[in-house]
């Protein structure tokens, strides 16, 4: 048990704080304190010894050094039970101080400004003094109670009226791990900050990978009922995401929830034209563009509307009143993702009560130094987003028939859709929608075949996405047995002679992209 009989003060969030300082005035405790925190504590009649009364040394540099000075620390790192620190402790009239409570200034707040910050600005909301107290506090655990989080002043008044002045080493160890988490998420997110500020393009991929992440919830489960989970966010991200979305209606989003309302939302920003995905298990089953998001959602349902029962639905335009009825009046969807909605589509979506509703803002802003990091056991991978948009000039002819104009548009329309779809991925659109999907499979010829099936005799006419080579012609001459018309595909294969010569003779057009678009 550690018996407090110093404490030092220096809070930039002064929540709590009075109460907390008085309750440990009438324990006796003895307070030390900085500049804004001494003057606001005394204002309000807790009685305040200043730090620099206790140094001897002024505050300087417009308060950027407070309480760096050795009677200070020497008052916190000392062990109390280690006759040399003791002896030294003496030699030196450095007094303990038992109790730390800092919190830091404001970094992400005043970065997170709507209105903008400028860089020096930032440079100023950057802690020296409070870091190193909380460290220096949490390395000496067994000896001194640290608290960073205003949550924690009542427990650890009560515990120290309970136990007349004293901390159980269970709550100090606590208290301690709290700390490195903090000072380590507030160093990572100043890292982040100034990597964009300061390096631009310069070193996109850094010789360490910090990942800064803020608990949004505890989730009922992860992928299955046996595995616990929660979701945390990132900092600082502009685009569109999940982590800064509003949920408007429904019941608690799950660990599967949010990863399929992330591949819905994901898809839909790829899109300009009104644009409607139904998505199950992160594909998208179902999925068009049309002159308007109601006609573009029916076409979307009518791609598979039997899977299309229990999907997530991406929408990539605020919901009205007419799309709102259409949901309803059309099959069971668990979630949805928009930019926005109206009030009164909200009224009609709310009516179905565990539906989730999930606000997420404009799409159009995209963020290319944004990451995918994929986690494996014992490490991660990390790479660029694959936001490569072809356009026409990227295609390359390489059969006798060639596409027309609105036929290359509709292969682009595919490609986009089949970046989005699980290797090996086949996907077969007619009219800018899916009308059949073959996903994940172990070789290109059975996710040709169960594309094939599930278009449900719709594929004669359509066009074929692949999202990497065909390694035999095999998967060409099945396409031809059903009347695809034209084929989208990266080349590169060795046999690619073999497969443009099959497309010839079954008349199919073909392009190649010159690169895949692997999802794995």
């Amino acid at each position: 048990m550690t018996k407090v009989k110093r404490a030092l003060i220096s809070v930039s969030d002064k929540e709590g704080i009075i109460d907390f300082t008085k309750g440990l005035e009438k324990l006796g405790i003895e307070i030390i304190s900085t500049g804004g925190t001494a003057q606001f504590l005394t204002e309000n009649q807790v009685k305040v010894r200043l730090v620099s009364d206790l140094t001897k040394f002024p505050e300087i540099l417009e308060g950027r050094v407070k309480t760096l000075h050795p009677l200070i620390f020497g008052g916190i790192l000392a062990k109390r039970n280690d006759p040399t620190h003791k002896k030294e402790i003496k030699e030196q009239q450095i007094g303990l101080i038992d109790l730390v409570v800092v919190n830091l200034y404001p970094f992400q707040n005043t970065i997170s400004k709507k209105e903008g910050v400028n860089l020096e600005k930032a440079i100023e909301n950057i802690d020296i003094g409070g870091p190193s107290l909380l460290r220096a506090a949490a390395k000496n655990y067994q000896d001194v109670v640290v608290v960073i989080n205003p949550q924690d002043y009542l427990v650890v008044l009560e515990e120290l009226t309970k136990n007349h002045g004293e901390i159980s080493l269970k709550t100090k160890e606590r208290l301690a791990v709290e700390v490195f988490e903090h000072t380590s998420f507030y160093d990572g997110i100043i890292a982040q900050y100034l990597r964009k500020k300061l390096t631009k393009e310069a070193n996109l991929f850094p010789p360490t990978l910090n990942l800064i992440g803020e608990k949004v919830s505890d989730l009922r489960y992860g992928e299955n009922p046996h595995q616990p989970a929660s979701f945390y966010k990132e900092i600082l991200i502009e685009e569109a995401n999940l982590g800064n979305a509003i949920q408007l209606g429904g019941k608690e989003l799950s660990f599967n929830n949010l990863v399929d309302l992330n591949a819905a939302l994901e898809i839909v920003k790829d899109f300009k034209e009104p644009t409607v995905v139904f998505i199950k298990h992160t594909n998208p089953c179902g999925l068009a563009s049309a002159s308007t998001i109601e006609e573009a959602y029916q076409k979307g349902y009518q791609g598979d509307s039997l899977s299309a029962y229990g999907s997530i639905v991406g929408v990539n335009q605020k919901i009205g009143v007419k799309l709102a009825d259409l949901i309803n009046n059309t099959t069971f969807v668990e979630a949805i993702v928009a930019p926005d909605f109206e009030k009164e589509a909200l009224d009609i979506l709310r009516q179905k009560k565990n539906r989730r509703l999930i606000k997420v803002g404009d799409l159009d802003k995209r963020d290319p130094s944004l990451k995918d990091i994929k986690k494996i056991i014992g490490g991660f991978l990390i790479q660029e987003l694959d936001l490569k948009d072809l356009n026409l000039n990227d295609l390359k002819i390489v059969t006798k028939r060639k596409p027309t104009k609105e036929g290359l548009e509709e292969l682009l329309f595919a490609w986009k859709v089949v970046k989005h779809i699980k290797s090996n991925a086949i996907v077969l659109t007619k009219d800018k929608q899916i009308v059949g999907v073959g996903a994940g499979q172990m070789s290109r010829i059975d996710a040709v075949k169960i594309a094939i099936s599930k278009s449900g005799g719709r594929s004669r006419g359509s066009y074929l996405a692949s999202d990497a080579f065909f390694p035999f012609r095999d998967g060409v001459d099945e396409a031809a047995k059903v009347g695809i018309t034209a084929i989208i595909q990266p080349g590169g294969s060795k046999r690619d002679e073999e497969v443009i010569e099959a497309a010839n003779e079954n008349n199919i057009a073909m392009v190649f992209t010159g690169i895949r678009c692997f999802k794995h």
